[in-house]
């Protein structure tokens, strides 16, 4: 009996030697444990770093926004791109290994929380509300099923002979393949308004000209509209404050660059199209930056 007693006293020095060992490993590894945590949170945060398709992470995504106006059999004036050379855009693109990504996949993308943008990225877009955008855009962008942004100034839509009309814009949006944006309500040039208004009557038409188009189509379309185009280009800081203020996230003008995330959320460049880009050309404004 003494005998067993003395190997239960060795043992039980044996096991409290091996647990005061492990306790002392399992100190020191937890000092490490908030600097892992730290890790994880950020990196489940990290959003301009996710990879892209190829496994690549952009350093500042740059992606081509195309502008178009108005399409048709014949060139009309500067802003006509014929429709054969349209159909020829998108073909280019599609054997080219480009994605035509939704304009707002880009914009949330931009603003920090949105998917990876794909390698070869493209964005279009057609402002003003063109009759023709209905008649021989929309069926190109079905057969292709590529996602279009339009900007549309409500003003003119079933009330121009030119435009479109709400039903046409409804069907369209109802595709899925179309998103819509203001182009404020009745396409104003600001940079002359404001030289022959006063300061008063220039921030209230200013006013209106960004609530009444967000407003008008939100309650035709049923859609948060928060994406503007600036008539001719035309932006300064004061127009830029006001469009953050009355509820937009993103605006876009027209300078022939790429946009990428060092840029402006509000100034975001976008290609004008005219008849001229085809062929080289085209392939060429793919490839700048």
């Amino acid at each position: 009996m003494i005998f067993t007693w003395n190997l239960s006293i060795t043992d039980n020095r044996k096991y409290a030697r091996k647990n005061l060992r492990c306790l002392r490993c399992l100190t020191r590894h937890l000092k490490f444990l908030p600097f892992l945590l730290l890790l994880v949170f950020f990196g489940s945060f990290s959003s301009r770093g996710e990879l892209t398709k190829s496994g690549k992470i952009p350093a500042d995504a740059k992606v081509p926004i195309l502008l178009y106006h108005r399409f048709g059999p014949v060139v009309a004036d500067s802003m006509t791109v014929t429709t054969p050379v349209f159909e020829s855009h998108l073909k280019y693109l599609r054997e080219h290994g480009y994605t035509v990504i939704p304009l707002r996949q880009l914009v949330n993308y931009y603003l920090g929380h949105g998917r990876p943008i794909p390698d070869k990225s493209v964005v279009i877009t057609a402002d003003d509300g063109h009759k023709t955008v209905y008649t021989d855009m929309f069926p190109l962008i079905r057969k292709y099923h590529i996602p279009v942004t339009l900007f549309i100034y409500p003003s003119a839509i079933s009330n121009a002979s030119y435009a479109m009309t709400w039903d046409q814009l409804k069907e369209m949006k109802k595709s899925g393949l179309v998103d819509i944006g203001s182009h404020t309500y009745w396409h104003p040039n600001f940079k002359k308004d404001r030289q022959k208004l006063s300061p008063s009557a220039y921030g209230k038409s200013v006013d209106m000209q960004l609530k009444k188009s967000k407003e008008e189509l939100e309650k035709e379309l049923g859609s948060v509209v928060d994406m503007l185009a600036w008539p001719f280009g035309i932006y300064d800081e004061d127009l830029k404050k006001e469009a953050v203020a009355d509820g937009y996230i993103a605006a876009f003008t027209m300078v022939r660059r790429h946009a990428g995330t060092s840029d402006d959320i509000m100034t975001l460049p976008r290609y004008l199209m005219t008849d001229r880009e085809k062929g080289g050309v085209f392939m060429r404004l793919l490839l700048a930056k």
